[in-house]
C-alpha cells in the first residue's frame, strides 16, 4: 500500500502539487471569465450567486492554496500537497460508498490524453465490487463550440470511460480523443441512458464539464480539477459538487497511476 507520505512525495516530484504547470496567468483569466459567466469557465455550472474576481481567488486560496496575493499575476501557480491528499481521501470514501452499495457509475473526462488511465482503473474497481459502470450514447454525435468554431465530435468509450473523439479518429491508431470543457458530452450520456431505460448513475465521476453538468443536473459528482478550473470547486462550495481534489489535470499520464492505487487502497476496492 502507498503510504501517504510517499504519494505525498510523488505528487510534489512529479508536479502533481507543489509548483505547477498552469500559470499564474491561466488562473487568473479563468477567474476573470468565471466571474463574467462566461461558459468556457463555468463548464456547465450556473452559480447560485454572483461570485467577483476577488471572491473566487479567496476561495481557490482555501480549496487549492494558491497564493493570497492578488498582485502575484505571473509564473507558475502552485496546489497545496495537504490540500490534495485530503481532497484524494474524500473522493476514496465517495467511491467506497456508492461501491458498497453498488451504485451504477458513470465515467467521464475532458482530458482523456493524461486522465483516462486514471478513471479507467477506479471504472475496473467498482465493475469488479458489483457496480454497474454506464456507457451509454456510443458514438453519438456531440456538437461543440471551440475557439475555431462549431465541432462535432463522437462520445465514445475505452474501459467503461466517456470521452469524445474528433470523427474519423480511430481507436485501433491509439488516437486517445479530444480535450474539451464542454459539459454537453455529460449531457448526451445521460439522455442516453434515459432512452436505453438504464437507471441514472448515482455518482459521475471525471473532471470538467462531466462534473459540472452532472452536479448541476442535481446528481452526485466527484473529480480532479487544476487552478485553473474555478467551476468545480464553486459548485463544491456550493453544495452541487461533491468533492474537487486539487491538482495538475496535465502531467504525463504515467503519473496519475500511483494516485489509482492510492484512492481504490483508501476505497477498500484493491483487487
Amino acid at each position: 500500500m502507498l503510504s501517504t507520505g510517499a504519494l505525498r512525495a510523488h505528487l510534489l516530484a512529479a508536479g502533481l502539487a507543489g509548483r505547477v504547470s498552469t500559470s499564474r496567468e491561466e488562473s487568473l483569466r479563468s477567474y476573470r471569465l468565471f466571474a463574467a459567466r462566461d461558459p468556457r469557465a463555468t463548464l456547465g455550472l450556473h452559480p447560485e450567486r454572483g461570485w467577483d474576481e476577488a471572491e473566487l481567488l479567496r476561495l481557490m486560496v482555501a480549496k487549492c492554496g494558491v497564493s493570497d496575493d492578488p498582485s502575484h499575476r505571473t509564473g507558475p501557480d502552485v496546489i497545496d500537497p495537504e490540500r490534495t491528499l485530503g481532497g484524494l481521501a474524500a473522493f476514496a470514501a465517495r467511491l467506497r460508498a456508492a461501491a458498497a452499495r453498488r451504485a451504477p457509475v458513470l465515467f467521464g473526462t475532458g482530458h482523456p490524453h493524461r486522465l483516462l488511465g486514471f478513471y479507467a482503473g477506479l471504472a475496473d474497481a467498482m465493475s469488479a465490487a458489483g457496480c454497474l459502470v454506464l456507457t451509454p450514447s456510443q458514438g453519438r454525435c456531440v456538437d461543440i463550440t471551440t475557439r475555431f468554431g462549431l465541432r462535432t465530435y463522437n462520445l465514445d468509450y475505452v474501459r467503461g470511460v466517456a470521452f469524445v473523439r474528433e470523427p474519423g479518429a480511430s481507436a485501433a491508431g491509439r488516437e486517445a480523443g479530444a480535450h474539451t470543457h464542454s459539459p454537453l458530452p455529460v449531457r448526451a450520456a445521460l439522455e442516453g441512458v434515459a432512452d436505453a431505460g438504464l437507471p441514472l448513475p448515482e455518482l459521475v465521476v471525471g473532471d470538467h464539464g462531466w462534473v459540472c453538468g452532472a452536479g448541476q443536473l442535481g446528481i452526485e459528482a466527484i473529480g480532479l480539477a487544476d487552478t485553473d478550473d474555478p467551476a468545480l470547486f464553486v459548485g463544491e462550495a456550493e453544495g452541487r459538487v461533491s468533492v474537487a481534489v486539487p491538482l495538475d489535470d496535465a502531467v504525463r499520464s504515467a503519473y496519475y497511476r500511483p494516485l489509482t492505487r492510492y484512492v481504490l487502497n483508501r476505497a477498500c476496492l484493491s483487487q
